[in-house]
């Protein structure tokens, strides 16, 4: 009896000791995280087959090779992409973190390559005019607009596409080339490859079509650039600092520095605006102290206290 009343009481306490409010949150998360993949997927798949594929705009990619092969063998472009994608994962599985990255990776390429087969079945019956335009470069621009869109969505849930992605991070990680200079490399290879195929006119859209998508997904996963970061070099730095915290009411940081030629003790000054406010912080400084020094950056993000709080922004 004393023991079973002990393995009860202690049955009875574990409920209380479990953090089910974070697992609710991870869940929470999760979850929105696989809705944008599943968005982003779906969003790139309706490019891909409303723009890219009636003009043979391969741009790069294995969804890009897909195009040129199924130019000479009769298997749906789906399919091909999913097979294709095979032997990458396998790849992506040992080299790129194992099941963390297999498993979202994975969803995102059977949901593309399923969304590609039912959208050539069924969306030419369905639209009135398929494809919307038979102008190539307003497909190439779209192509890459929309389906940029969709690959922003898809790094935002913290997955990829596979392909070629996969390849190219393998690249960078045995040879050490800069990620930017992989993919070059690899869907290089692959737009040239439809060059050849199907003529430079439409590699030289294809190309395009690569470039906006790559600026696309930039814009989804960071937005505009709001803001800008001033650093003020100064012999006035209490009235400087008292000017721009009673002017635009932020806090600024500040240390002393020594100037490498003159040797000159000074004090260096940083501080982040909004954009709106560059011209105004110019005048503030040149009012203050004509003879500063100021350098200012383009911010791409600020996250944190007066700008977007940093628990919107990441979960």
């Amino acid at each position: 009896m004393i023991k079973r009343s002990m393995w009860t009481k202690k049955w009875l306490f574990m409920p209380a000791q479990f953090d089910w409010a974070g697992l609710a949150s991870t869940i929470l998360f999760e979850t929105k995280q696989i809705i944008l993949l599943l968005a982003g997927t779906l969003i790139v798949a309706f490019a891909y087959v409303l723009f890219q594929v009636p003009y043979n705009l391969a741009a790069g990619g294995v969804s890009g090779l897909v195009i040129i092969i199924t130019n000479y063998v009769e298997l749906s472009q789906g399919t091909l992409y999913f097979l294709m994608n095979i032997p990458l994962l396998l790849l992506g599985f040992f080299y790129l973190g194992r099941w963390t990255f297999l498993r979202r990776t994975l969803i995102a390429v059977f949901t593309f390559s399923t969304a590609v087969d039912l959208l050539l079945l069924y969306l030419p019956e369905a639209m009135e005019q398929f494809p919307v335009t038979d102008n190539v470069l307003l497909a190439a621009i779209y192509a890459g607009i929309v389906g940029g869109i969709g690959g922003g969505l898809i790094y935002w849930a913290g997955a990829t596409m596979g392909g070629t992605g996969i390849l190219g991070r393998i690249i960078q990680i045995k040879t050490g080339f800069p990620l930017s200079q992989s993919y070059l490399f690899t869907d290089g290879l692959i737009i040239l490859s439809a060059g050849v195929v199907f003529g430079w006119e439409i590699a030289l859209y294809a190309f395009l079509t690569l470039l906006l998508n790559g600026m696309a997904s930039d814009y989804v996963l960071e937005g505009t650039s709001r803001a800008r970061t001033a650093t003020i070099l100064t012999e006035q730095p209490e009235t400087m600092i008292k000017a721009l915290t009673d002017r635009f009411h932020r806090g600024v940081t500040h240390w002393e520095v020594v100037g490498g030629y003159s040797g000159k003790k000074r004090t260096l000054i940083m501080c982040t605006i909004y954009r709106p406010q560059m011209i105004e912080l110019k005048r503030l400084i040149s009012d203050v102290d004509p003879d500063a020094f100021v350098s200012i950056d383009v911010t791409q993000q600020v996250l944190g206290s007066g700008f977007t709080p940093l628990k919107q922004n990441t979960r």
